[in-house]
């Protein structure tokens, strides 16, 4: 791979999903995207950490407990425990799995409370709004589509109580100052320019913590016993605590600030601008990049439990593979946009690009190397193709064109294979096929370089494969699919 070797830190985040449902495969795109972002790092010799978890507390997380008839604890521990069985079901290279229910993080919330409450930006009022539970946000009726949620297509509720609040209208021009300085601060532009237009338009500062009648399920206000912190001011925190905040040790000297928060454009707001604001009144430097990816459909439709149309990564990993899943994630749904499943889409890409280009390229030279030259490469040479541009993809948080960049130089020499008929040249042209023959084994351990990030059990088994002493025939990589 033509990258640029370096020697610094590297600190991504995946965002923290509610542990009020099982995860679905849109959660399983994030992991899945900010793993290979993780593992692209690791190759450029940076000192890579990678965050991710579930976010625990808010209200709607006993409501979900209440209808499951489990005790809240039992209920989030069980649903947790269902994420950390993805991360290593999909693969993912994670250094740490958060909970918001850990004491470290309890510990970082208040800490950071405090600083905020120095800093002269927390004060107590009453406020009245339309919340959404299923956004755990207050909404002004300007942003409601038709009386609804604009996510949730919900009714907000009406809620009005005493609690406490964050200047964040204070932090508007700091915030104009700091996109307008950093162009590349939120990735893809359009949601750069989303988030910018909305700070333009002005802050309300926002309540920042839920009264202990209403809801008792999360992180005590130091100092107020009877108000708990506001879920979004809790677990944003995540990203710090998970490094260590709490004692501001090595580790968090070390990774802070994050290079990357990877999420969804749903929590744009949050990320992008209440984010960057606690921090600003915390003292503490903001984020370098925010990546933002679109959401996914499923046969056209958006994913939701009425529709009866949720998709379980689980299953699809369990039928396909973990790397079958990764590929068609990255490969089919643009990393900066929104993108379509069904299962049509993913047992195409299976046939056509792992099946018939990579899986056939490794089965033919395999077996011409056993067969006409006693499983020995004949030279040691330079690829004659490479993924000039993958390096730049990725930065450009463009995954999906750094993999069909990939599967270009393979489908060259599958074609180039065809064309000089690579199978008659033993015969033929002995000296044109020894030549052949090893530029495309240079060719497959480029790519075995090129797709570590990406699909890393299909890469250790190429490995495998061609660093062998004698290399023999290959069993297929990617089975061919069954009617079932």
């Amino acid at each position: 791979m033509a990258i640029s070797k370096t020697k610094k830190k590297f600190y991504i985040t995946t965002s923290i999903p509610y542990v009020n449902a099982h995860p679905h495969v849109g959660f399983a795109l994030e992991l899945i995207q900010a793993d290979a972002l993780a593992r692209f790092h690791r190759l450029l010799s940076a000192d890579t950490f990678f965050l991710t978890g579930t976010d625990e507390h808010g209200s709607k997380v006993p409501k979900a407990a209440q209808a499951a008839g489990k005790e809240i604890l039992d209920f989030v521990n069980e649903i947790s425990a269902r994420f950390k069985k993805l991360c290593a079901v999909l693969g993912i290279s994670n250094s740490h799995f958060i909970r918001t229910t850990d004491q470290g993080h309890k510990k970082s919330a208040q800490k950071f409370w405090k600083k905020t409450l120095d800093s002269g930006d927390i004060y107590k009022s009453k406020y009245e709004g339309l919340y959404c539970v299923g956004c755990e946000n207050y909404y002004n009726e300007s942003d409601l589509e038709g009386g609804l949620c604009p996510i949730h297509k919900t009714k907000p509720e009406t809620l009005s109580e005493e609690n406490y609040f964050f200047r964040f209208s204070k932090y508007q021009a700091q915030l104009l100052d700091h996109f307008q300085k950093n162009p590349g601060f939120v990735v893809p532009k359009t949601r750069y320019n989303e988030i910018f237009e909305f700070i333009k338009h002005g802050l309300s500062d926002i309540s920042i913590s839920r009264s202990t009648k209403t809801l008792k399920w999360g992180v005590p206000v130091p100092g107020d016993r009877e108000q708990v912190i506001y879920i979004w001011f809790d677990a944003l925190i995540n990203y710090l605590s998970g490094i260590g905040y709490a004692e501001e040790d090595a580790t968090f000297k070390k990774y802070w600030p994050a290079d990357v928060h990877l999420i969804g454009k749903d929590i744009l707001r949050f990320h992008a601008g209440l984010w960057p604001a606690m921090l600003l009144s915390a003292g503490l430097p903001l984020p370098k990049q925010i990546f933002v990816h679109g959401f996914i459909s499923v046969d056209g439709q958006k994913i939701s439990k009425s529709m009866g149309n949720i998709i379980d990564p689980f299953a699809l990993a369990e039928k396909y593979g973990a790397d079958v899943l990764r590929y068609f994630l990255l490969r089919e749904i643009p990393s900066d946009g929104d993108g379509d499943f069904s299962v049509q889409k993913l047992e195409a890409r299976y046939t056509a690009d792992l099946v018939n280009n990579l899986g056939n390229l490794v089965s033919r030279l395999t077996n011409l190397i056993e067969k006409e030259l006693n499983g020995v490469v004949p030279f040691d040479v330079e690829a004659p193709k490479k993924a000039e541009n993958l390096e730049k993809y990725i930065r450009d948080f463009r995954l999906h064109e750094a993999l069909a960049e990939i599967w270009e130089n393979l489908s060259w020499a599958n074609q180039y294979i065809d064309e000089v008929k690579l199978w008659e040249l033993p015969q033929k042209n002995p000296k044109l096929f020894k030549e052949a023959i090893s530029s495309l084994v240079a060719l497959l351990r480029q790519v075995i370089s090129e797709l570590s990030p990406f699909l890393p059990h299909t890469a250790q088994r190429l490995e495998e494969i061609f660093s062998a002493e004698k290399i023999v025939k290959s069993p297929p990589l990617f089975p061919r699919l069954v009617d079932s």
